[in-house]
């Protein structure tokens, strides 16, 4: 039964389009619901509070506490794993993918907001992993706490020195203990992955090179969890980005020297980490999609507000009056509705028919998405004048975000690479529908006394 008329009058569904509104089940309007409310109320006036806390050196590695209190509070309130598909069963709080972008877009509006719901990268992308690839006891081991909420995760695929956008160049090795095969050794060298020093991270996700011989360059890699006290894993540094740590989860460069971990850590099998990555990539690439168009929008509210600031008139004008601000105002709008549009068709053809059939509509939000969003969070800090790139507002961290997600989960060339490569295999088929056109003028042209001409 869809949605009534009066569901649909709330300050959420503002922005949904139609098509999508009809697809709402009652349990994700109301969800949907709640989750505005959660963000405007808790989140959004909580983040000064945030800063305040992780600012103190002592505590900047360190869950603050209000994230632990929202965290608990949200978990009260049913908001916890709203991500979680309908095909992961009791596990599942019943959200389809279109629905989650609803959900995902609002919770967008500020960085950390997806994490006081559990709903954050990379724990999404990892308890979708561990919930459809792991076993029952490494479920109940690894999985249940994060999900839980009790411990966070991290994935570890990049490395520093190899081009691992091809990720068939992971070099990370994974061995047989020879002298117990029941463990593994690990060497390497990785980058990004949370960093060590989060007091509530759990363990990695690796994914390492196991078989290096293998005919099969699909075939040559393992994904294993490693806890983050296992002997022989050190980071070497917090890696920043664009300048910012990204306290307290940010980012690592790791070094695997001899580090030991049970055989009872492979997930699915060894030589499966291919399988395993792509099932979890195409949804968290839609995460953060979604969550981007939030934060832009949120940027695109701030924009609004300076636009129409009685206290700054250049020349005597409101920055809204100027003609140039009114049409990069206006063109700002089309591009995050048109971006909606695109992450929905994504979110509802992987319910419809799948994330492997799904990918085409994947790799276009991907790649359309991050660049549009910091194109416009880019206007908005320049409306803003000089203070737009200070700290006194959120924009620079918005841009930064937007500008990382590029890079996420793959980079977006190697995704315009892949529709190419798509595109051009449609090119014989192509053909043969333009020779029929040809054929079909000639018969044309005798029918009708035409002579022919250059057609193409």
């Amino acid at each position: 039964m869809p949605p009534s008329e009066s569901d649909l009058e709330h300050p959420a569904f503002a922005r949904i389009p139609p098509w999508v509104q009809q697809k709402l089940s009652a349990k994700a309007v109301e969800t949907i619901k709640k989750v505005h409310h959660w963000m405007e109320t808790e989140v959004i006036p909580a983040e000064p509070i945030l800063k305040a806390q992780i600012s103190q050196p002592e505590k900047r590695w360190k869950t603050p506490p209000i994230m632990k209190e929202l965290r608990e509070k949200a978990k009260k309130e049913g908001l916890f794993n709203l991500f979680l598909p309908k095909s992961f069963g009791d596990l599942s709080p019943g959200l389809t993918n279109l629905e989650y972008s609803c959900c995902a877009e609002i919770m967008g509006k500020v960085y950390w907001g997806a994490m006081t719901m559990n709903c954050h990268a990379p724990d999404t992308g990892n308890m979708e992993l561990m919930a459809k690839y792991c076993n029952e006891e490494q479920k109940e081991k690894w999985l249940m706490p994060v999900l839980r909420g009790e411990k966070f995760s991290a994935y570890s695929m990049t490395e520093p020195d190899r081009a691992t956008s091809d990720a068939t160049n992971i070099n990370c090795r994974i061995t047989r203990d020879p002298k117990d095969p029941n463990w593994l050794v690990i060497n390497g060298r990785k980058f990004y992955g949370n960093c060590i020093w989060g007091e509530d991270l759990g363990f990695y996700i690796l994914m390492a090179c196991s078989d290096p011989e293998n005919p099969n360059p699909w075939k040559r890699h393992t994904t294993v969890i490693v806890p983050k006290d296992t002997p022989g894993l050190k980071m070497v540094r917090n890696l920043t980005v664009m300048g910012y740590d990204w306290a307290p989860e940010g980012h690592g460069e790791y070094l695997y020297t001899n580090a030991r971990i049970p055989a009872e850590n492979i997930i699915l099998g060894e030589g499966r980490a291919f399988e395993i990555a792509q099932g979890r990539l195409g949804p968290g690439r839609i995460h953060h999609c979604m969550r981007l168009l939030g934060q832009t929008e949120r940027a695109y509210e701030l924009a609004l507000i300076r636009a129409t600031d009685q206290r700054k008139k250049p020349r005597g004008k409101l920055i809204g009056e100027f003609d140039s601000n009114i049409e990069r105002l206006a063109s700002m709008r089309l591009q995050l509705d048109s971006m909606r549009l695109v992450v929905m068709n994504a979110a509802d053809t992987m319910d419809l028919k799948g994330n492997k059939a799904g990918r085409y509509a994947i790799a276009q939000s991907k790649i359309l998405v991050p660049q549009a969003c910091a194109d416009i969070i880019d206007e908005c800090m320049q409306m803003h004048g000089g203070a737009g790139v200070t700290q006194l507002y959120p924009l620079p961290e918005m841009w930064t975000y937007a500008r990382f997600v590029r890079l996420a989960d793959g980079p977006d060339a190697a995704h315009r690479h892949q529709v190419g490569r798509d595109e051009l295999k449609k090119a014989g088929k192509v053909k043969e529908q333009h020779d029929a056109y040809q054929r079909r003028y000639k018969e044309l042209c005798q029918k009708w006394g035409v002579d022919e001409e250059t057609f193409l």
